[in-house]
């Protein structure tokens, strides 16, 4: 962490800014004030990763560029803290601190009212913890992280800016029943289920609010109260986009996992665009991602045996897979190879078919009802209007 300190108003005045322009409208006054009391350069290592604008990161040092180092801490910028070493020995992001407006966003999903007993999973930086202590008190906020050096960074953090919220180290997919009944449970991370735990964690009434994820899209935010029968029920938000909670990940790959000699798949023709359902629509893909569920999409655009382009289908279990082939002359009808107990385009027409008959529905048009146990029954409009996968 730089040992250097911005003024904090100075900061706080860039990044409201920075914001506002952003989203087209000021800060709501009580987050303004946290943000001004939550000086954001404390809670970022030295080393900081940025968007290089090509799809990969580019490396900021503090101690090599100061002033760069400064503009990326008070712009309304996700910044990742942190890499890991994939199982192909590819780097990927493992931590970020999100943009200010998407954690304010989130925070106002929770309806925070001072005093309220918030458990948070998901420390990460502290930033977030820090914003939640000045809005709640510290002592109403509990927040978990399953990384040990993240969580005694992050409980340094908030020391250094004045807070003393209760951080544990812990995997969050079980919460933490030491502190429950909480008020409010707030993930800075996705969720593609809701662990059970939290549920029976938060009293009746209270609030879950949590970013969304599926194997096919990483959109939204779902936002659900508890009842007094155990379940709960909430609307999802159109907004958020969060590293998967890392006890939900799953390693499996097409070619190392999936595909195997030997293997004869079912033939036939589309005239689906494979392009129509991947990468063209995020109200689409998130659809998809509830009504074909564990399904995943990737792209093959080196040609080979007379197709130029393929969509690759499979699913998070490694049992079923589906291409889509484009021959690089005509889109009426593509080349369609199904295999495994799950015919994985058939179920993608059928969902596509489905969002167009239901006027190609948004986001916030669908909804969720958790029961105990964590078994969820997603729905478009009416809880009548289930979503079968």
């Amino acid at each position: 962490m730089a040992t250097n300190r911005a003024p904090a108003e100075a900061g706080a005045d860039q990044l409201l800014s920075s914001i506002a322009t952003r989203r087209g409208h000021s800060v709501p006054e009580e987050f303004a004030q946290a943000l001004a009391t939550v000086p954001r350069h404390l809670f970022l290592p030295d080393q900081l990763w940025l968007r290089d604008g090509n799809g990969g990161h580019q490396l900021c040092d503090h101690a090599l560029d100061p002033e760069r180092w400064w503009e990326a801490a008070y712009s309304d910028a996700s910044l990742v803290t942190r890499f890991a070493t994939a199982s192909d020995g590819t780097r990927e992001p493992s931590s970020s601190a999100s943009a200010p407006s998407t954690v304010i966003r989130l925070l106002q999903d929770a309806q925070l009212t001072y005093g309220q007993r918030t458990l948070e999973i998901g420390t990460g930086t502290g930033f977030n913890t820090a914003l939640l202590s000045a809005l709640l008190g510290s002592a109403a906020v509990t927040s978990i992280e399953v990384d040990p050096q993240l969580a005694a960074q992050a409980r340094e953090n908030l020391q250094a800016a004045s807070f003393e919220p209760t951080v544990v180290c812990a995997d969050g997919t079980d919460g933490w029943a030491p502190g429950a009944p909480y008020d409010r449970i707030l993930a800075t991370c996705s969720v593609r289920t809701v662990p059970p735990a939290w549920l029976a964690q938060t009293r009746p009434g209270g609030l879950i609010v949590t970013p969304w994820d599926s194997a096919w899209s990483c959109y939204g935010t779902l936002i659900l109260t508890k009842h007094a029968d155990g379940q709960a029920t909430g609307r999802f938000a159109a907004h958020g986009s969060y590293m998967l909670i890392s006890s939900q990940r799953t390693d499996v790959e097409l070619f190392r996992d999936i595909l195997r000699a030997g293997q004869e798949p079912e033939r036939r023709t589309t005239t689906l665009s494979p392009w129509a359902v991947a990468g063209k629509s995020l109200d689409l893909e998130f659809h998809l991602g509830l009504t074909v569920p564990g399904a995943w999409y990737s792209w093959d655009t080196e040609p080979k045996d007379g197709v130029r382009t393929k969509l690759w289908l499979a699913d998070d279990k490694a049992t079923s897979w589906a291409s889509v082939g484009y021959d690089g002359q005509q889109t009426a009808t593509f080349q369609v190879a199904q295999y495994g107990p799950r015919r994985l385009w058939d179920e993608t027409e059928t969902a596509h078919h489905l969002w167009l008959s239901a006027g190609k529905p948004t986001v916030d048009r669908y909804s969720m009802t958790i029961a105990p146990d964590g078994r969820a029954t997603p729905w478009l409009d009416t809880p009548r209007a289930p979503l079968h996968g």
